[in-house]
């Protein structure tokens, strides 16, 4: 079975959802899952803005207070804990992901899609680390199995994996996908959103009978 998962790295329901996922998948043992993970920006607009908490970026974005964005990150991380992962989000650096795509792309490549998503996930919502920085790319790129020269070719051209990332963005609105994370299955069906484990093993069920 096919499973395509559009997602942002910078998407807190992302990593959640990457673990709802995988604790489905354990349900089924004997079946072989293809995982393929397809580009998509929140917003491609954002700059890289590592003096500015997520707090403040979020109230003023959204029209609320600092206090309601403290309150709603703490919900997220939370959530986030209940599935074993730790949200630092007084760490998290804001910035743009697009060249975080371009490396998973080039990880994609190389069958190496799924360890580079965990690795980018963790180094952002955990380790408050910038996923725009060329040496962190590099360094987590490499921490992947992906070789230090591929990387840097990518990062020093303006153009590598971009088709990739935009046709992956295209792609998206034409299933009408309205926000991430978005699971399709063997094309067959759709999850969106981080759902409980047992939506995506009722889904998987469906798909295989």
């Amino acid at each position: 079975m096919k499973i395509e998962i559009w997602s942002d790295i910078m998407c807190p329901f992302c990593y959640i959802g990457k673990r709802q996922l995988e604790s489905a998948l354990a349900s089924f043992p004997d079946s072989d899952f293809e995982i393929e993970w397809k580009s998509f920006q929140l917003d491609p607009t954002i700059t890289s803005q590592p003096d500015q908490d997520v707090y403040t970026f979020l109230a003023e974005r959204k029209g609320m207070s600092i206090e309601q964005s403290k309150e709603m990150h703490k919900g997220v991380a939370e959530r986030a804990k209940s599935v074993g992962l730790d949200y630092n989000f007084d760490k998290a650096v804001i910035s743009n992901s697009l060249n975080a795509h371009r490396i998973i792309q080039l990880a994609k490549t190389k069958n190496l899609g799924d360890q580079m998503e965990e690795i980018f996930f963790k180094a952002y919502f955990t380790d408050g680390e910038d996923l725009n920085n060329g040496l962190t790319l590099i360094k987590l790129g490499i921490d992947a199995g992906l070789a230090e020269n591929e990387i840097r070719e990518v990062l020093e051209s303006d153009n590598l994996f971009i088709k990739e990332v935009e046709s992956d963005i295209k792609e998206a609105g034409e299933i009408g996908v309205q926000g991430v994370p978005f699971f399709v299955f063997d094309r067959k069906y759709a999850v969106s959103g981080a759902q409980p484990v047992e939506a995506f093993v009722k889904t998987i069920e469906a798909v295989l009978k």
